[in-house]
């Protein structure tokens, strides 16, 4: 696989809830979103199959979102993968790689799109994923950050994996 090549498209409705503070599903205009909160940061996870024409570099994720009502501010979100190991790593536990971040300017008219890239490094930072494994990609708003500026929800259309 080429640097710059699709790995993955991901959707609201493959987003999987945690217990608290998760993004909520939501519609707009008859599209799905997640809606993600501008005071409390929360998150939504996603599984997947790492495809085996991965060539073993770096991931970068690509969030499109647009904001609910916000035509100003900045938005901070962050990413981290999960590798599952066969016959290695226990699930009830969490073992997310370190998380990496982003910030952007919302767009100057509600309802356009922004994308969003989040690049991950290969090794520790995607927790060592290797073609044909599972994973868990969790999404987050940073809305405690300074960074995070923009008042109202950021509401993700899709989530686009690549490698880099």
């Amino acid at each position: 696989m080429a640097s710059g090549d699709t790995l993955l498209v991901l959707g609201p409705q493959q987003g999987q809830p945690p217990a608290t503070n998760y993004a909520t599903l939501d519609s707009r205009n008859n599209q799905l979103v997640l809606d993600f909160d501008d005071t409390t940061e929360e998150s939504t996870y996603f599984s997947g199959v790492l495809p085996r024409n991965y060539g073993g570099g770096g991931i970068t994720a690509t969030l499109w979102w647009m904001a609910t009502s916000a035509t100003s501010g900045d938005v901070k979100a962050g990413v981290s993968f999960e590798r599952h190991q066969d016959s290695v790593d226990d699930l009830d536990a969490d073992g997310f790689g370190s998380e990496q971040t982003g910030t952007i300017t919302a767009p100057a008219t509600s309802g356009t799109t922004k994308a969003m890239a989040i690049a991950s490094t290969n090794g520790a930072q995607i927790d060592s994923i290797a073609a044909g494994e599972t994973f868990r990609l969790k999404v987050a708003r940073k809305a405690a950050d300074g960074a995070d500026t923009m008042t109202g929800d950021a509401e993700l259309l899709a989530v686009e994996l690549k490698e880099t």
